[in-house]
């Protein structure tokens, strides 16, 4: 009788570790696109700073 008590009462703690370690994971994943977004944030700011110099030089050339 107590295997099934102490069964029984393990596996909420395996649940509940389960869904601590998926929310731990989704978090990181969310942090992850942050980073990702602000890394294409940066990279489309350049490209259009490299343009504009671009254009600034060819306007002063002519």
């Amino acid at each position: 009788m107590s295997y099934f008590t102490t069964r029984s009462l393990e596996m909420p703690y395996l649940y509940q570790e389960l869904v601590v370690d998926r929310i731990q994971t989704l978090h990181r994943e969310a942090e992850e696109q942050r980073l990702i977004s602000r890394m294409s944030r940066v990279q489309r700011a350049r490209r259009d700073v490299r343009r504009a110099t671009e254009r600034l030089n060819r306007a002063l050339v002519n």
